[in-house]
């Protein structure tokens, strides 16, 4: 491989690599790689523009089937088929799974608005109905965990601009109505202190 780029530096020693104890992964969505296997495992339909009707029945394990003609025919060169001999179907993450990613991980997405916030002396809350609304409204997206940044981020807009300017905030609690009906945040204010006159 060339250390310095291939284009800029023509004439440059190249470094050789031994990629024996190396493991490349590739992983993706691959949408529309469902109806290619269900094409070759058999379907039934009837005249122009008709919904296919599959003989699998929606079996979830469907990419499981996968074979290199069909990654072909989703439009992947056969080089690069070539370098990766092992196809694996990963499981769906479903509600429990998308709660987890949103709160679990060292550096989560929740974690990383609570920062963001706290910079500014306010606390943010996302209710545990909200957690299940947001996961629930990414599955009906079908964008699995790769959409609950910007569904988080869609909820969090209006404070996310308004917090900052405010002083007189000191908790912003996020609600299953705020995911769902795109209500704002509550926000809870800071007691006022009062200030004694000298006599």
């Amino acid at each position: 491989m060339p250390p310095q780029g291939g284009r800029k530096h023509p004439h440059q020693e190249f470094i050789t690599i031994d990629t024996a104890n190396i493991l490349f992964i590739c992983g993706g969505a691959f949408s529309g790689l469902e109806e290619i296997i269900e094409r070759r495992l058999g379907k039934k339909s009837m005249g122009f523009n008709q919904p296919i009707e599959s003989k699998r029945g929606g079996d979830i394990e469907l990419f499981r089937h996968a074979l290199p003609e069909d990654l072909v025919k989703f439009g992947l060169i056969p080089e690069f088929i070539g370098r990766l001999p092992i196809v694996s179907a990963v499981q769906q993450l479903d509600r429990d799974m998308l709660i987890s990613v949103l709160t679990e991980p060292k550096n989560s997405l929740v974690r990383q608005f609570q920062q963001v916030l706290a910079m500014d002396g306010v606390e943010l809350v996302i209710e545990t109905d909200a957690l299940a609304a947001i996961a629930d409204l990414a599955l009906e997206r079908q964008t699995g965990a790769r959409g609950l940044r910007s569904i988080l981020e869609s909820v969090l807009l209006e404070p996310m601009f308004d917090v900052p300017g405010r002083s007189d905030v000191h908790r912003c609690v996020v609600t299953a109505d705020s995911v769902r009906d795109k209500t704002p945040p509550a926000y809870e204010m800071r007691k006022a202190t009062r200030t004694r006159r000298a006599s």
